[in-house]
């Protein structure tokens, strides 16, 4: 579980996010939706501690493990061009080995798993410098993966990736949701996957939650329309709510 109790977040004095409040139990999956500059970084960043915030994020009972509890995929990575692959995911089991320790089996066990659940295997020797802009992004969920935390917080985790490959990521983090009991929250900008993975739903506008509900109940023309502008048609079968952009025509 993790809890943002009255969040706000202000860069050179100008409010930037908040206050905010949002609870995700475990196990659950929230997509935060919003118009660019609308605060969802922000608002994941707050829950690492990254950026200075004030209000409250708490996750359940106990302290917070640096490193343990939360793991975290950023929207601009830094990626060292001449590290392999390998050596990358690898740093997502950091906090498991300690400052003098060494990698042990159930820390390769964990790289492994990560490279192969995101197709990444074959390219575990490759340095990062030579990937593709979506290797390198799948690179970096499977650092995420890696580190085996319970929460899971992903920002843009689709950037990058033609459609097919997104689908396959967000089930890949789907598919470990239900069967390791992961808390999910992902920023995204595709409204559309948003809807179809997320069970939940939280528009953010002007650093403040506008709606929050399930993806039906937020993905609506009028909610879009109000906070993205025309241009956004909405349609449902059965996997959820599709958006899509309309031309905006004059006359």
């Amino acid at each position: 579980m993790i809890c943002w109790e009255e969040v706000s977040v202000a860069y050179d004095g100008v409010n930037a996010l908040g206050p905010v409040s949002l609870r995700v139990e475990s196990g659950r999956w929230v997509g935060v939706i919003g118009p660019n500059g609308a605060g969802k970084s922000t608002l994941l960043r707050a829950a690492l501690g990254a950026v200075e915030h004030r209000g409250v994020v708490s996750l359940g009972e106990g302290p917070r493990r640096p490193g343990l509890d939360i793991a975290w995929m950023p929207q601009r990575p830094n990626l060292p061009a001449e590290m392999g692959v390998a050596d990358y995911v690898m740093l997502g089991r950091a906090a498991h080995i300690g400052y003098l320790g060494s990698e042990g089996r159930r820390d390769f066990d964990s790289v492994r798993s990560a490279l192969e659940r995101l197709d990444l295997a074959c390219l575990a020797r490759r340095p990062l410098g030579t990937l593709s802009g979506g290797e390198a992004q799948r690179a970096v969920l499977a650092r995420a993966l890696a580190q085996e935390a319970p929460i899971l917080l992903l920002d843009e985790p689709t950037a990058g990736l033609d459609v097919g490959r997104a689908v396959d990521v967000l089930e890949v983090v789907d598919d470990l949701r239900r069967s390791e009991g992961l808390t999910v929250v992902t920023a995204v900008h595709d409204l559309t996957l948003a809807g179809r993975f997320a069970e939940r739903l939280v528009l953010l506008g002007d650093g403040l939650v506008q709606v929050a509900g399930s993806p039906a109940e937020v993905l609506t023309e009028e909610n879009l329309t109000a906070h993205y502008g025309a241009g956004l048609r909405v349609a449902h079968d059965d996997d959820g709510p599709a958006v899509t952009p309309t031309r905006r025509r004059d006359g």
